[in-house]
């Protein structure tokens, strides 16, 4: 059992019980019972599929790599969540990222389960052939349980659309004849994929943000100066105001973030500090975006680390530590890197009033509550990060129904359902103290916990 999701769930769940609208028809001792019944089935992953995938190396060398494949729960739908290809990866960590699918998917009513993948590899240390033999080893591990009606990946940290390709084409030479297409998401276009799957967790990252303070705080200014609530207060001050930014990962969700919050017409921000696994870059009059996704896709990801490649870019920046970018004095925050980047240690350090979660888990608990407790708002992964898994979504359907969508209508798919989310969620969170995240998990365990009743999965 995931201590971090037994939390979650048992937290949520004491929040529903006294509310009488929440199953009504369960009461008394009845009711108790059915109450621990949903903490066990929703704490815990309904598989947990491991196996070590044997690889002859081009040097002839074989060896085992762990890989894992985890179904938490499927009462919505098929299992879906990324693969991870990274060296951190082991059991208790996709066993966690799973449930929080099953969490993200309830939030957004997208008709799918949590699962979750990964391999513990650093892929910058295999050759490409090596990479294409590991997918397909994958697949072939992990078959029986994989399937467009069972089980759907998708990239995640380490991997993109060329893995998914791979394995897809993996999975049609060992079922020929099967509905394929549906088999992964976040695929190339030319192999069934979606236009704008790529680019869409980091928009709607951006998106989350700017929605909170252009479209929700400026509609709701006056509903919002008569709540006695310290998160509206915040989201009052930082509205219509010249905002900085800081990005914390610049790979494929904070590259595009970053982007989308320099192109933006509706707020006033600039992003004045972005960073990578290697070194933060600064410019308090912001930083040329275009120009720094321009070299990093040319440098393998990475950004200039001397001036040298500064000035070949032809950027202006000042060269700091990697890990700067959490205690730089800016409005913003967009953690788009890894978990647990924040955390009891530096959270002291976070100067930034609003935090955007673009990464799974980029802040403690700990840190969490301490960032709360000042007023910082933390918009959660579970809300932030959900437009990959709704676009793949769509492409789950494009490729069922072998009809698809234009990237415009995409997009427009993506931010109605997103925005309905928000539309359901903000004024719960700025209508009591509780922070936004909690809010977040007590829906989707709300909504979780009824359908189970409804299929009588409690008795």
């Amino acid at each position: 059992m995931s201590k971090q999701t037994s939390s979650i769930v048992q937290e949520s769940l004491n929040a529903l019980y006294d509310d009488e609208s929440f199953l009504p028809d369960l009461q008394d001792g009845i009711r108790e019972k059915a109450f621990t019944s949903l903490v066990s089935i929703l704490s815990t992953p309904n598989h947990v599929n491991k196996s070590f995938l044997r690889v002859t190396l081009e040097n002839d060398k074989v060896v085992r790599i762990p890989a894992f494949r985890v179904q938490h729960n499927n009462i919505l739908g098929p299992y879906k969540g990324g693969i991870r290809f990274h060296e951190s990866v082991n059991e208790e960590e996709v066993i966690n990222l799973s449930s929080l699918m099953t969490l993200k998917n309830a939030l957004h009513h997208v008709p799918f389960g949590g699962g979750k993948g990964g391999v513990a590899i650093n892929p910058r240390e295999f050759e490409t052939k090596e990479l294409n033999l590991i997918c397909k080893k994958y697949v072939q591990y992990f078959s029986e349980i994989l399937g467009p009606d069972k089980d759907i990946p998708a990239p995640d940290v380490g991997t993109s659309e060329r893995e998914m390709d791979w394995m897809m084409g993996e999975y049609k030479s060992i079922r020929p004849g099967s509905r394929y297409r549906g088999s992964f998401t976040g695929k190339s276009v030319v192999n069934g994929g979606s236009l704008g799957r790529r680019e869409a967790t980091g928009r709607g990252v951006y998106y989350t943000f700017r929605y909170l303070l252009h479209n929700f705080v400026s509609e709701q200014r006056k509903w919002l100066e008569e709540r006695e609530n310290i998160f509206a207060k915040t989201a009052l001050d930082h509205s219509g105001k010249d905002l900085t930014m800081a990005v914390q990962g610049f790979g494929n969700v904070g590259s595009i973030a970053a982007i989308e919050a320099y192109r933006c017409n509706y707020l006033n921000n600039k992003v004045v500090a972005v960073s990578d696994r290697n070194v933060t870059l600064y410019n308090s009059d912001g930083l040329d975006i275009p120009a720094l996704i321009k070299v990093s896709e040319s440098n393998n990801g990475d950004l200039p680390t001397s001036e040298e490649q500064l000035a070949n870019a032809e950027v202006k920046a000042t060269i700091k530590d990697r890990d700067d970018i959490l205690s730089l004095d800016t409005d913003v925050l967009i953690l788009a890197a890894l978990e647990d980047q924040v955390h009891a240690d530096n959270v002291h350090d976070v100067k930034a009033r609003i935090i955007v979660e673009g990464a799974n888990s980029p802040v403690t608990a700990e840190a969490d509550q301490i960032l709360s407790d000042n007023g910082t708002i933390i918009v959660p992964d579970i809300l932030a990060n959900a437009g990959g898994v709704i676009v793949s979504y769509y492409e789950w359907i494009q490729g069922r129904d072998t009809q698809f969508y234009t990237e415009e209508e995409v997009y427009t798919k993506q931010f109605a359902k997103m925005k309905e989310t928000f539309d359901t969620i903000l004024p719960q969170f700025f209508g009591d103290p509780h922070p936004l995240r909690q809010n977040c998990y007590i829906y989707a365990v709300s909504k979780l916990s009824t359908v189970l009743y409804r299929q009588g999965k409690l008795y």
